[in-house]
């Protein structure tokens, strides 16, 4: 099945499906005192309560699936997977091929704040010059991609991305990615170096080193800073063998509860953005709220977390032993309450490190976090990638 145009348009059924599980909610008694706020054993029952009620009373769905739909879309089967695109074409008489790779619990819309200014530079007082044809897939598993085989990973995300690529009409591309979008583009950048422009991560998955490994002592003192801000605890990934060894069994609960399945995706974006413990100064309840509704409307929560599976689960094969193993020119986006720091010169040895940005704020959640910073990254980055293609086209 070739790409055909998209557009969401949930069942009505759906969402009274929905709403009647929302309203018939069982609520669990709270380990803390009643009334207690403070987060100590997971998501406040109080703000979850505030949240839900907002979802029933206020929330208007159709309005966020407008908003999506703005955008054009392609949807169909790409090696046997079912994939799902956002692709705004750029301005200008030259924008440059981009993919944008989400993580978990993320979607392809926490990219929605960028999409425009990355295309249309001219409508926020840019150059035309760095405008980019912006094509945003869902995960395989998320959302609008499903898997229709097992093992589809990261590792294997990367071979689908060149594919999706080409059958949007793009040989040469850049890439872009967080969280587990940024080992999609990792391998991008190790496998396919000859059809990538250039990689740029906000996390840095710097896929041939042990990132477990690295210690304070390994920080220059210009940046042991940032490895102070990490926060090191078990807290930041008890998601994490979960997902790996038991998706399915987390799925049955969470799909059948969407009160569950806000809880376990709202700590997730409490913990790792930026917020000082206030969720809301990062998102607000709409965006919070249509992140929970595209895994709970598509039922794909299962496939979302599989990709954990299938991604962590297994050994990294690594498609050649050249060095860097990412070879393609790199930028990494150092935001300060990222989960994970590395040091430069680490970056320098197991990438072709171009570029390095230390930001002031901002967490996890860049895109949705930070967009004008991230976009304006993006741009200087690939500045200097573009004279290059040009050269290369021209030869």
């Amino acid at each position: 099945m070739a790409l055909e145009p998209f557009h969401v348009n949930i069942d009505a059924t759906r969402l009274e499906l929905l709403h009647t599980r929302l309203r018939s909610t069982v609520w669990a008694d709270e380990l803390g005192d009643p009334g207690d706020d403070d987060w100590r054993y997971g998501v406040s029952g109080p703000y979850l309560r505030e949240l839900v009620a907002y979802w029933l009373e206020e929330y208007d769905w159709r309005a966020q699936e407008a908003a999506i739909n703005r955008w054009p879309q392609v949807r169909g089967e790409v090696d046997g997977v079912t994939l799902h695109a956002v692709h705004e074409r750029g301005s200008g008489p030259d924008p440059l091929p981009l993919i944008l790779t989400h993580g978990w619990p993320w979607t392809f819309w926490d990219f929605a704040a960028m999409i425009e200014p990355l295309a249309h530079p001219e409508r926020f007082g840019g150059d035309p010059a760095d405008a980019f044809d912006v094509v945003v897939p869902s995960l395989p598993g998320s959302v609008f991609s499903s898997p229709s085989r097992a093992g589809i990973g990261w590792q294997a995300t990367a071979g689908l991305w060149v594919r999706l690529m080409d059958e949007l009409g793009y040989r040469r591309f850049g890439a872009h990615g967080g969280d587990s979008g940024a080992f999609v583009t990792a391998q991008l950048a190790h496998e396919f170096a000859d059809q990538v422009v250039g990689a740029h991560l906000t996390f840095p998955a710097l896929i041939g080193a042990d990132l477990t490994a690295i210690t304070r002592a390994d920080f220059e003192p210009d940046e042991v800073d940032f490895f102070d801000l990490q926060d090191l605890t078990p807290r930041n990934s008890t998601h994490f063998l979960t997902h790996i060894f038991e998706p399915q069994t987390l799925t049955w609960a969470m799909q059948d509860s969407p009160v569950g399945l806000a809880a376990w995706m709202l700590q997730r974006r409490r913990a790792w953005s930026h917020c000082g413990g206030d969720v809301e100064r990062r998102f607000s309840k709409d965006e919070l709220i249509t992140g929970f509704a595209l895994y709970w409307l598509t039922g794909s929560f299962g496939g979302s977390v599989r990709f954990y599976a299938d991604s962590f689960g297994v050994p990294w094969t690594p498609a050649h032993d050249r060095r860097p193993p990412l070879e393609a020119p790199t930028g990494i986006a150092v935001f300060p309450h990222e989960l994970a720091h590395v040091p430069r010169r680490l970056a320098e040895r197991e990438a072709n490190l171009v570029h390095w940005t230390r930001m002031e704020t901002g967490g996890h959640f860049a895109p949705s976090e930070e967009p004008e910073l991230l976009v304006e990254d993006l741009r200087a980055f690939f500045r200097p990638l573009r004279a290059g293609r040009r050269r290369e086209v021209a030869g």
